[in-house]
């Protein structure tokens, strides 16, 4: 048994390390454009909405299916994306945009804040979801390898683009590379952390009902924050079709990455 806990642990832990991949690719480009700002956060927000419509919120359905009759565990699948859209709206209003209130002489400062805000809520929100994918993929090795070692290489295809959301606003804003690593490598911890937080303290608790929460919320989250702070930030500093096609690839990315593992 401890073998398998250690597997399991070390199965998460590599899946969490691909978020530092994007980051540390980041890196690779030596001056940092606006264009490739415009592009890496549209293809961000693509990722991000694609996985969120099409496989975190149906994760949120099948474990709310699980506890109630289909129908109903569609509608609170629904009900709980529509909170997460919610709670991340009341957090914006409480968090205002550093624009506001700014004077037009501060304009380059205005840039800078608004990147740096934009990669911390990116993080905040990606954090809060690798919460329940290390959850999901410790348990799922814990039971069965088979099972665990595919969805970790899943969840692994799907946080480079993540890390590449966290690093490059942050390197845009702070012109420190160790910054945009260090900010993707704290994201990816998330996933360890769920895992040891959840075989410590949460295993005799969690079921369908919870999960179908948290799966639910964090959907919610993710579509709103690439709808309104990714893409809008993306818009602003393309200077031509780099938004589009950012948003574009960034979907297709990730459908081929969904289709491949399902014939694996």
């Amino acid at each position: 048994m401890d073998s398998q806990i250690l597997v399991a642990f070390l199965v998460t832990i590599i899946a969490s390390l691909a978020t530092v991949i994007g980051g540390v690719l980041v890196c690779f480009f030596k001056q940092p454009s606006p264009r490739l700002l415009s592009f890496g956060l549209a293809f961000a927000a693509g990722a991000m909405v694609y996985i969120s419509l099409t496989e975190i919120l149906n994760k949120s359905i099948e474990s709310f299916s699980n506890v109630y009759p289909e129908n109903i565990g569609y509608s609170f699948a629904t009900f709980a994306f529509l909170g997460g859209l919610v709670l991340v709206l009341i957090l914006d209003r409480v968090i205002p945009n550093p624009h506001d209130g700014l004077e037009e002489k501060s304009s380059q400062a205005l840039n800078t804040k608004q990147i740096m805000r934009t990669g911390l809520l990116t993080m905040f929100a990606i954090t809060a979801h690798n919460l329940p994918e290390g959850l999901a993929t410790f348990f799922a090795t814990l039971d069965s390898p088979t099972v665990g070692a595919p969805l970790a290489l899943a969840i692994a295809i799907h946080n480079i683009p993540e890390g590449i959301a966290i690093a490059l606003p942050v390197y845009i804003a702070t012109q420190n590379k160790l910054y945009a690593v260090a900010a993707s490598f704290v994201s990816g911890l998330a996933e360890p952390i769920g895992a040891l937080l959840g075989y410590i303290f949460l295993a005799p608790y969690l079921n369908d009902l919870v999960y179908g929460i948290v799966f639910g919320i964090i959907a919610g989250v993710m579509v709103y924050l690439a709808l309104d702070e990714l893409l809008p930030t993306a818009k602003k500093y393309a200077k031509g079709h780099e938004t589009v096609y950012g948003l574009v690839i960034g979907m297709s990315a990730l459908a081929i990455s969904l289709v491949a593992f399902k014939f694996a």
